[in-house]
């Protein structure tokens, strides 16, 4: 609550997005093959991840502040353990991560959304906001340890908004007319994180697209912890 604008801007701005996006693209339900009459339900997916690109920056940022303040040399005179670092900077991100999804749900329902895979589908999508905000974080925090920058870390979120843009993001990879960006789609693993969501709110139960989103979170918070922990070694030897 010290920092509001760390926790306005990832609960606002992506509804505001999903409000645009909704209101300008709803005629691409009328093309053939469109899995759904509703573009609210297929875009709701992108708040999900959207604001999970946050928790790079709100990790990173606050974990960068520490380095420049000298706070995180200060630790090195404590017998604080590296996991107890990062387990504190993350445990705000994916709790915010988990405020985040309430609110989208919230939306999402009150404006006519409903879940194909029903209740237990909800339950599984606060699982999935809690693996993509700790894998999406822990590459904030590496970026912080190894740069030591704010501003640096702040700079990553527009180079991870541009995998947002050239993904499944509004409109399925099989009606992609475009052959380049097509390809650029289907190898950018953002859109598997996309039809993850999507498969709960407007599929049902698709055991390969959960497969793959989950997957996927789990080897970027695997990568991404390992470096984020040899890193804060180093960082904190010097």
């Amino acid at each position: 609550m010290r920092q509001p604008a760390a926790v306005i801007a990832p609960l606002v701005f992506p509804i505001l997005l999903l409000a645009v996006n909704s209101g300008g693209l709803k005629a691409e339900t009328q093309l053939p093959g469109f899995p759904t009459n509703s573009f609210v339900a297929f875009a709701l997916a992108v708040p999900f991840i959207q604001g999970a690109l946050f928790s790079t920056m709100n990790a990173g940022t606050d974990l960068a502040r520490d380095i420049q303040t000298g706070f995180l040399n200060r630790l090195t005179l404590t017998p604080m353990r590296r996991l107890a670092v990062l387990g504190g900077q993350l445990g705000g991100v994916i709790v915010l991560g988990l405020v985040q999804a309430v609110v989208y749900l919230a939306v999402g329902l009150a404006v006519g959304v409903r879940f194909e895979s029903g209740p237990a589908g909800i339950l599984v999508l606060f699982a999935f906001a809690f693996m993509v905000s700790l894998a999406f974080g822990s590459l904030g925090t590496l970026a912080a340890l190894r740069t030591g920058s704010g501003e640096a870390v702040q700079g990553l979120f527009p180079a991870f908004f541009v995998f947002l843009f050239i993904s499944s993001m509004n409109i399925p990879r099989n009606l992609i007319q475009v052959t380049w960006f097509r390809d650029a789609a289907t190898a950018n693993p953002v859109s598997y994180l996309l039809e993850a969501v999507r498969s709960l709110i407007i599929v049902g139960w698709n055991a390969e697209a959960l497969a793959l989103g989950f997957g996927i979170c789990a080897v970027i918070a695997v990568i991404g912890l390992s470096l984020s922990s040899w890193a804060l070694k180093v960082r904190m030897a010097r």
